[in-house]
Parts: C-alpha cells; structure tokens; sequence
C-alpha cells in the first residue's frame, strides 16, 4: 500500500500525505517510504517515557522509527478503551514536546447529533487539549472531524454539516 501510494506521488508544499498503520507495521512501512513525500504517523501513543511499561509505545519511540504525526482521540480509542477529552489532551502534550504533529480527533455520536449538541461535544473535546496544550499547539497539530455516527454505519455527513463544525474548530482555536 504505501509503495503504490508513494510511486503516485509528487512533492508538493501544499499536501501532506501521512500514512498511520498498525504500530507493528510502523519501521517496515517507514522503510518503503524511504524517499517519497509519505510522512508516517502513529494510531496512539502513550504518554510514559520509555520504560518498564510493557506493550506501550512512547513518543520517543515513534521519534525513533521516523514517525512525524500521532493520531490522538480517535473514537475507536474514546469509546473501546475509555479515553477521556482529558488523556487526548495530555497525550497531545506529550506528542508536542516530543516533536510530534498531533492529529487530534474530534466528533460527535449519533444521539448526540440528535440532541443538538455537536458543538457543545466538540468544544469539550477541543478545551480538554487547549486546556492541557494552551492554544499554542494548534499551529503545530492537525484537526480531525470524524462524526462518529458515520463511521461504518453508511451514513454520511452532508457537505454542510461537515463546514459548520470545520467552521466550528476554526473559531475555537483561534479564540
């Protein structure tokens, strides 16, 4: 995958082109994109230095296979696994002083876009990091709007539903 996407490409200034596998896919698919304008990322991270904490992948260990993006507060990671708004923020802390472009999920449930409160979710999603981070680490990290309910479900979010939350993390981040 990451050969036949990397032998399409171009360098370009106004693209980026980063690819996230499995952490045990990490240093081969960093190998095969050796030379192309793929940039690698990590699914998660763990917020420990390097250490006796058997199976977590710390940020400096990413740093050290050539990972320059960390996926944090996908909603797999929220809901399987208990992540709160505050580890995301914590995590995109610890993904900033390493060195490390956060890409920070953000997105509401299907009972939540029900209720109206998209915007409440994701703000408290986006405070936690701002809170964690301050408001400095977003022109070093990537937002990720992911509405949850329509992920895997076969719905899709209109063109309209997706700006006004896009217009949404704008503003919040600027504030």
């Amino acid at each position: 995958l990451v050969s036949g996407i990397g032998s399409g490409l171009t360098q370009s200034d106004a693209v980026d082109v980063v690819v996230c596998p499995p952490f045990v896919y990490l240093d081969l698919c960093s190998a095969v994109a050796t030379g192309t304008p793929i940039a690698m990322g990590a699914q998660d991270l763990d917020i420990h230095e390097p250490g006796a904490f058997t199976g977590a992948i710390a940020a400096d260990m990413l740093v050290d296979i050539g990972c320059e993006f960390a996926i944090l507060g996908h909603s797999e990671r929220r809901s399987l696994y208990s992540e709160s708004d505050a580890d995301v923020g914590v995590k995109a802390s610890v993904a900033a002083a390493k060195g490390l472009t956060p890409i920070i999920c953000v997105g509401e449930t299907r009972e939540e876009r029900e209720r109206n409160v998209t915007a409440d979710v994701v703000c408290r999603q986006l405070d936690a990091v701002i809170d964690e981070t301050g408001i400095g680490v977003f022109p070093k990290a990537l937002v990720a709007y992911e509405p949850v309910w329509a992920i895997g479900t076969g719905l899709t979010a209109t063109d309209e539903q997706a700006q006004e939350v896009h217009c949404l993390i704008r503003q919040r981040i600027a504030a």
